[in-house]
């Protein structure tokens, strides 16, 4: 994969660049990918370890002291030096503690900025085959869902962690000090529950993914549910819909009841550590006081060191499950990241003295065919003089859109050239290509926003002039004008708020905002009355003065001025010319035509064709 450098939306340079990848079963190295999330942090991380660190010191000591605070009341000595202490360990653990969490929260929130940006990043410039296989769902929960796991993980998790570990050792060497035999025994016991924890915490990374992959299934559900509204209350399909979700969830339930039940069991285990400790210490404790080998003091000092023990392990514990959660998310996510980009979509925009010269359009035969499935297009070759309309018909599946779709790189040809100006597009950055080419699809999408943003989406820098000029073209100009706040009125998501033909000229507008050197129309008519209709070849008609114009019809009577019609049959060129000529030389064409009575039916042609002329 390429790398191209590309602002980020803090303005710096970023770079897309390959991740590397491995391992057999997912294809990442969990852990190594969560710790590239922490490794920017790093030394606020260090120094997030060191206050807690710090705090958990304070803690350790605290123990001595009570001894000491005991030996001084045996001995019928002051108190006030070592309660003294033991206030000021107390309120520097809370002060140390405090800033500790302030500087880890705020570390959290970083790291998922940083993923989330990241992710949106590559999401957005995915390759279109790519988007193609996966529902738009299960992507936006690795956004949002899986990022928030690996943001506990790659920063608490690992602060946890750490802080457990390394506080358990510091009090097991104090725990050694105070008694060596009694240390013997709480090891024996907490040994036992460690390796009881490592046959655990492995089910909860595994229900984590499990669990995660549940929730993309329910975004991709309402996804396509909310994006289809309307179709799904036509047909009376909200139970079915609403089943649907209901599965996923319960899929998702029952990961989430999986993975609750290994957290409860680790939780239950590291009670069971501490009070398995305390009676085992306490018990051999006991007996080592009675028989005179063991002061009292150093039995409670040691006591206290088994309860304090409950924190770090429970931190420890703690940790290591965030750990497993994150290391569950981090899969997924890192999935996400290795799918193939479109790495020459960011270029910088050309310079103003560009020229802008209507060009020759030419597909080579051209191959090509969508994954697992049967050929779209079976050696297509034609050519587009420039500065002309020229209009592709022919039955649904014929390959027309797919046409489309390749003269802008969403997909890449199997075989065959497709050029634009002489030059092979295959040689040209994705955004050169585009930037040449305005395109209005056949469901003609809106965007939320205003009227305004609508129209600049593709062309910022539109005068209001030009706005003006495409509205009175598309005939919109009245529409505006009746609205109380004109361009700024709002249209609702994907433009619910106007008609299908309004979504229909709008977008139209928006593409000629853009000048562009070619202008392909896929069924830019069908939702437009007779009137509109003919406005809108008048506007083609002017564009084609400045750029090649490429149109997909079924309606026929939009394209019988076109300068050249090309009818396609399976994915191949079956015949090529104007419409008078194809009317006699082509039946397939002479059908299509006939039946939008365009011209006498096919048996009525043949019959006064055969008659002698009088």
């Amino acid at each position: 994969m390429t790398t191209a450098p590309v602002p980020s939306p803090a303005g710096e340079p970023r770079t897309l660049a390959p991740r590397p990848s491995s391992g057999p079963r997912h294809g990442v190295r969990p852990m190594r990918a969560l710790m590239r999330e922490a490794r920017p942090h790093r030394f606020v991380l260090l120094g997030t370890l060191v206050l807690v660190l710090g705090a958990s010191a304070s803690g350790l000591v605290q123990p001595l002291v009570a001894q000491a605070v005991l030996d001084a009341l045996q001995d019928k000595t002051s108190v006030t030096g070592p309660l003294i202490l033991l206030g000021v360990l107390v309120v520097a653990g809370a002060g140390l503690t405090g800033l500790q969490s302030w500087w880890q929260q705020r570390t959290s929130e970083r790291v998922v900025r940083s993923i989330r940006q990241d992710l949106v990043f590559r999401l957005i410039r995915l390759r279109v085959p790519e988007l193609d296989r996966r529902p738009p769902g299960d992507l936006i929960a690795r956004v949002t869902s899986d990022s928030s796991m690996v943001q506990n993980a790659a920063t608490q998790g690992l602060v946890m962690g750490t802080n457990g570990i390394l506080t358990i050792i510091g009090a097991i060497v104090l725990m050694g000090v105070v008694h060596a035999g009694l240390l013997a025994v709480t090891m024996a016991v907490l040994l036992v529950v460690g390796a009881l924890l490592g046959l655990v915490l492995p089910r909860i990374k595994e229900s984590v993914a499990r669990a995660q992959s549940s929730v993309g299934a329910i975004g991709a559900t309402l996804d396509g549910s909310l994006g289809s509204t309307r179709t799904v209350k036509a047909n009376g399909a909200e139970a079915r819909e609403t089943a649907r979700a209901e599965e996923a969830i319960e899929t998702a339930y029952d990961a989430g009841l999986y993975g609750a039940k290994y957290v409860a069991l680790v939780q239950v285990l590291s009670g069971v550590a501490i009070q398995a400790a305390f009676l085992a210490v306490l018990g051999v404790g006991g007996a080592l006081v009675a028989a005179g080998s063991l002061e009292a003091s150093e039995l409670i000092a040691f006591l206290l060191y088994v309860f304090y023990l409950a924190s770090p392990i429970a931190q420890l514990l703690g940790g290591l499950a965030m750990l497993q959660q994150g290391l569950g998310a981090i899969v997924r996510i890192e999935q996400a990241r290795n799918l193939p980009l479109e790495t020459d979509v960011d270029l910088p925009p050309p310079p103003v003295d560009t020229p802008h010269e209507a060009p020759p359009v030419e597909f080579q035969n051209v191959r090509f065919a969508y994954s697992g499935r049967a050929p779209a297009l079976r050696g297509i070759s034609f050519t587009v003089p420039a500065g002309t309309q020229t209009a592709l018909v022919g039955l649904s599946g014929a390959g027309k859109t797919t046409m489309f779709a390749l003269l802008q790189r969403f997909y890449e040809p199997d075989a065959g050239r497709v050029l634009i100006g002489g030059v092979d597009i295959a040689t040209l950055p994705r955004a050169e290509v585009r930037r040449r080419i305005a395109y209005v699809e056949q469901e003609s999408p809106v965007m939320a926003g205003t009227l305004a943003d609508n129209l600049r989406y593709a062309a910022t820098d539109a005068t209001d002039a030009e706005i003006d000029e495409v509205l009175r073209l598309v005939r919109l100009d009245t529409l505006v004008e009746r609205l109380p706040n004109g361009l700024e009125t709002r249209v609702g998501n994907r433009g619910v708020t106007l008609s299908g033909g309004e979504r229909q000229r709008l977008a139209i507008a928006r593409a000629l905002l853009r000048k562009p050197q070619v202008l392909l129309l896929d069924e830019a008519t069908a939702q437009l009355d007779a009137s509109n209709e003919q406005a809108l070849r008048d506007a083609v008609d002017q564009a084609a003065r400045r750029c090649t114009v490429l149109l997909i019809a079924h309606r026929l009577s939009t394209v019988t001025q076109a300068e050249q019609i090309v009818v396609l049959e399976g994915g191949m060129v079956r015949a090529a010319g104007t419409h008078q000529d194809l009317v006699g030389a082509d039946m397939l064409y002479r059908e299509l035509a006939s039946s939008q009575m365009l011209v006498p039916a096919t048996d009525d042609w043949q019959q006064s064709a055969s008659q002698p002329v009088l």
